[in-house]
């Protein structure tokens, strides 16, 4: 089975894939037992992202404010301690994310970016959820700011999300013993050089995703993307290790719940047919 680690259900351009109950449905179809709806502004998506989670099984959500909103889900609107209150209220809630920084888009100002980030770094501490990052053309502050704020001590758990940086972050992930995910990105034809960082990644650390709506792989790139589709980069990358499909999907989904333990809690295991 495969866990889809980061997706966004709520997301507008999803519905062209239909309703969260019938992607849902149709992940779980395609081996997809579980999977992780991700938060990216709490002020406006926590409460229906928690109405999605508690009506289905092994369907678990994150809280945070992704680097894009930062200029606008401010200190004032969602405080530290309700972010953390929030976390450990739900059971639902397994991850702190997506937090980070994006220098590409620049959607909000720097400043506010690396106080969102920050803030969402103590969090994760706090509660002891992971961290999930969201970094692109900020790599020198991404480390730097989890490395001044402490994530980098062996005992707060981060996941670099939809890993597509350069070798020296994923050098430094490597190193600091960080999770980190990929999505169908890496089954684009000409993106090798992440298909070799790929295979520079202990095998008890990686994750797959879908990011959908986003970044469909291949053979469906250009289509929205759905969580039934992470097969496909789950394939792809037990092909860069020469391991059948069957053993990444496990190795992945040990990996999901060694670092994301919380949704151990509520999993329901599928029945198996006789």
């Amino acid at each position: 089975m495969w866990i889809d680690s980061h997706c966004h259900l709520n997301h507008k351009n999803i519905s062209e894939a239909g309703t969260p109950p019938e992607i849902i449905a149709r992940a779980k179809e395609n081996g997809v037992d579980g999977l992780q709806t991700i938060c990216c502004r709490i002020s406006e998506e926590l409460d229906e992202l928690l109405n999605i989670t508690n009506a289905h099984d092994n369907v678990w959500c994150s809280i945070g404010t992704h680097p894009h909103s930062a200029g606008v889900e401010t200190e004032k609107d969602i405080p530290l301690d309700d972010i953390i209150s929030l976390a450990n209220q739900h059971d639902k809630i397994i991850g702190i994310g997506e937090a980070g920084l994006d220098y590409f888009y620049d959607y909000a100002p720097r400043e506010d970016q690396g106080m969102m980030f920050r803030k969402q770094i103590q969090a994760a501490k706090e509660t002891g959820l992971p961290l999930i990052i969201h970094t692109r053309d900020a790599e020198e502050d991404t480390i730097k700011i989890l490395r001044e704020e402490g994530a980098c001590d062996g005992a707060t758990k981060v996941l670099m999300h939809c890993f597509s940086s350069n070798e020296t972050l994923a050098q430094q992930s490597i190193d600091e013993g960080f999770y980190m995910s990929f999505s169908g990105m890496v089954t684009f034809k000409k993106n090798t050089a992440l298909q070799d960082i790929v295979k520079t990644v202990p095998l008890d650390k990686i994750l797959v995703e879908t990011d959908a709506p986003f970044l469909a792989p291949m053979p469906h790139r250009g289509e929205t993307n759905e969580p039934a589709y992470v097969r496909h980069t789950g394939q792809f990358i037990a092909d860069l290790f020469n391991l059948r499909e069957e053993e990444l999907a496990a190795q992945t989904t040990q990996n999901f719940f060694r670092l994301f333990d919380k949704a151990q809690k509520t999993y329901n295991e599928p029945s198996k047919a006789a």
